[in-house]
């Protein structure tokens, strides 16, 4: 059999980065930056108040205290979004709102709260020193200044910069075409009354949703039947629209394999055995699609747990690789909360809890049975157990590895 780490190693061959494309800034959340972005303008672009209140010359105020107030005439309200420039007279202020541009001649801000709150004249009852809530022009970030990074990833704050900056598009690499395809004639629309021996298809949302976790643009096209014709014309139908399709079911070693029944013939797609539980039958190469495009095809199994694992094994990493996007599935050792046994001859992938201990390092408690139609048990777990090949028995209380799913606990991790 094939070990995962070889296995790994085919799949991430398959997968490639898309070119860069330019986005309008919204749509490419998410996505990561091919180019330094430099700002076009400085932010603020101009000098404006960091308060509601009054904008003076501080040294008109500087006597000024809540027993000898300094009062001065007020001769313009300045709101946010005043657009004609003001210069402040000698001997006055100016009304002014959070964000409105400073007059020229004003070198402070004094907050209404030291103030009466006047309109047509203000009594200030503290001094302020020059520069005092006052926002300089370019303080943020100076016009021809570096604002992003190649290789950054937009994000809501990043998206807030460049929006800011007046950017509109912006060069990134783009999400990935996932298509998941699921195979089986006992699959029907969840919804849809049960017949015996008919099963709600969870493989295909699971996978899709999995897939856009990920980072890709994913799409769950409908399951087909066990019907190789009917399979093909599928594939044929999706390929064109696709950077990746990732089918599930029709892998083993059964009478009604249609995904093995179809690929196999010719060598496009390899079928192997991964010494690896669950998830053993496994496959991946290229389909070429009606108009000549080689689309990456991986094959996972059917049962449910073995899919999704096998997702997160094979496909996760190298998927979000492709995208610039980095491996946020950490490695740690925690410590077994409960004996567990393996096959020799295959690595298990357990379902596992995390915790911690009393000292705040990482603990691990197996969920469920190994079988791979345990789906609830997956559902309730936030790591991997890794279980080396070649290990048969693992104690509680031994240290071991774990692939984190979710968030970390709050752990010492060494």
């Amino acid at each position: 059999m094939r070990s995962v780490p070889d296995h790994q190693a085919a799949v991430a061959a398959l997968i490639e980065s898309p070119p860069a494309v330019r986005l309008p800034v919204f749509d490419a959340l998410g996505c990561v930056t091919v180019d330094d972005i430099t700002a076009p303008i400085g932010l603020p672009g101009f000098d404006n108040s960091a308060m509601d209140g009054y904008a003076v010359r501080a040294a008109e105020i500087a006597s000024a205290t809540p027993g000898s107030p300094v009062s001065l005439p007020v001769a313009e309200d300045i709101p946010a979004g005043r657009i004609d420039r003001l210069t402040l007279a000698t001997g006055t202020a100016h009304r002014i709102m959070t964000g409105a541009p400073m007059p020229d001649g004003a070198d402070a801000v004094i907050p209404v709260e030291a103030t009466d709150g006047g309109t047509d004249a203000v009594t200030i009852s503290d001094a302020v020193p020059a520069g005092r809530h006052v926002r300089r022009a370019g303080s943020d970030i100076e016009s021809g200044e570096s604002a992003l990074r190649a290789g950054t990833l937009l994000g809501a704050p990043q998206v807030g910069l460049l929006a800011a900056l007046g950017i509109t598009e912006v060069a990134v690499v783009p999400r990935l075409r996932v298509v998941v395809l699921s195979t089986g004639t006992e699959l029907i629309t969840p919804g849809t009354p049960l017949q015996h021996g008919q099963i709600y298809e969870s493989n295909g949302p699971m996978l899709t949703a999995a897939a856009i976790e990920a980072g890709a643009a994913a799409t769950h096209m409908h399951y087909v039947t066990d019907e190789v014709a009917e399979f093909r014309a599928r594939l044929d139908e999706i390929s064109d629209d696709a950077d990746l399709i990732i089918t599930s079911g029709g892998v083993s070693a059964g009478a009604f394999e249609v995904v093995k029944d179809a690929l196999a013939t010719g060598g496009a797609v390899e079928f192997v055995k991964v010494a690896m539980q669950p998830g053993m039958p496994q496959g991946s190469g290229h389909h070429v699609s009606p108009s000549g495009r080689r689309v990456p095809i991986i094959t996972l199994p059917g049962n449910p747990v073995s899919s999704l694992v096998s997702f997160e094994v094979f496909i996760r990493t190298p998927l979000r690789a492709a995208m610039g996007l980095p491996d946020d599935r950490p490695r740690i050792t925690a410590t077994l909360h409960a004996d567990v046994r393996s096959p020799a001859t295959k690595r298990q992938f357990l379902r596992g809890v995390l915790g911690v201990d009393d000292s705040g390092a990482p603990t691990v408690d197996p969920i469920g049975p190994p079988s791979s139609h345990h789906l609830r048990y997956l559902a309730g777990a936030d790591a991997l157990i890794d279980i080396a090949v070649g290990v048969e028995e693992v104690a509680a209380g031994s240290p071991v590895d774990v692939v984190v799913l979710g968030a970390l606990p709050s752990v010492t991790v060494s």
